[in-house]
């Protein structure tokens, strides 16, 4: 396939260096998921200026639990204060809220502010979908028992089950922060995604940078496998 005009449809980011921005200027981490949390903000603004119909975020991992838990708190606080404040942007601006992963088993006003967002923002034409208390892994165990139990195990049915199921195929995956890996984020979806890894710390990350992005992966010949 040429990637001549290709654009991104469903574009994921793995926002990492939060710890590492507010590390060198000496600030406690919480301030990091604060500037972290300003540039989601302003990407998400951004998106009325791209072709991107889907932003997936990785937020918070299963794994995330394991971190000291003042910061958990932290970010379960930001986590608050993030959907009250911007779910009226997000609905002025027909941005559509989708969850991947274990959200029910947030604490259980978070859980109901998110049924909340989703179904105010149900009808929005562009997705942001947010990964929260997501492992990719848990992901695909558990999208494979439930196409066993309706049946034959194949592709097709596997992916039905996946909580990207209703979000556009993956195009491109990027990485902030340097580090090169996808700690359990949409092993099954990055398949044939393009991925940019940069060493960017995901505070500074800009819309100008995340437009470079999508001009970098329509420079890019997409062959899935084939020649």
């Amino acid at each position: 396939m040429s990637a001549e005009g290709q654009q991104a449809r469903h574009v994921a980011i793995i926002m990492d260096g939060n710890g590492r921005w507010a590390k060198r200027r000496h600030l406690p981490r919480v301030m990091g998921h604060r500037k972290g949390v300003e540039a989601v903000r302003e990407l998400v603004r951004s998106l009325k200026d791209t072709q991107v119909e889907c932003l997936t975020l990785y937020a918070f991992s299963s794994e995330n639990w394991k971190r000291p838990e003042d910061e958990v708190d932290d970010l379960m606080d930001l986590m608050r204060k993030f959907i009250k404040s911007d779910l009226p942007e997000f609905i002025a601006n027909d941005v559509k809220l989708h969850i991947l992963g274990d959200w029910q088993a947030l604490a259980p006003d978070i859980v109901a502010m998110l049924e909340d967002a989703l179904e105010q923002t149900g009808k929005g034409s562009r997705t942001l979908a947010v990964a929260l208390n997501y492992g990719a892994q848990a992901e695909i165990v558990s999208a494979a028992r439930k196409a066993a139990a309706g049946g034959e195990i194949t592709e097709e049915s596997l992916a039905e089950h996946l909580y990207t199921a209703p979000l556009p195929p993956l195009d491109l995956l990027i990485r902030t922060s340097g580090e090169v890996r996808l700690s359990n984020f949409l092993l099954w979806q990055a398949a044939y995604a393009e991925m940019i890894f940069t060493d960017v710390l995901w505070p500074d990350f800009t819309p100008d940078l995340f437009k470079q992005a999508l001009a970098d992966f329509g420079d890019r010949e997409r062959r899935f496998g084939g020649r």
